[in-house]
């Protein structure tokens, strides 16, 4: 495993697209962390008026746009990924608690 390049230590294109990719690994792998705990989420609700909580999505979004300006990362690209993760999210949630409140034949 070769050890990560800085941004500025990249001295051409073919070292720029290997640390992408390797920051794009890290990031789905995260994504995939974080679906973990929405899956599980879903399943501790008990109806579909539950998957949206307009406070925590405001507290996440609030959290989110703070850490993308400290880290120098425009806040309008970490707000507007955060807001489809969690567009998605909520409809995820809202079909598996829809799903689990029908009758089973």
């Amino acid at each position: 495993m070769t050890t990560p390049r800085k941004a500025a230590d990249c001295e051409n294109m073919d070292q720029v697209r290997v640390e992408i990719d390797r920051v794009d690994d890290a990031i789905l792998d995260l994504v995939a962390e974080r679906f973990s705990y929405v899956d599980r989420a879903w399943q501790l609700k008990k109806n579909t008026h539950e998957a949206t909580v307009p406070w925590r999505i405001r507290q996440v979004i609030d959290r989110v746009e703070a850490r993308a300006k400290e880290r120098d990362l425009p806040p309008e690209l970490a707000v507007a990924l955060w807001r489809q993760m969690i567009g998605w999210f909520i409809q995820y949630e809202e079909e598996k608690l829809a799903k689990r409140g029908e009758p089973k034949d």
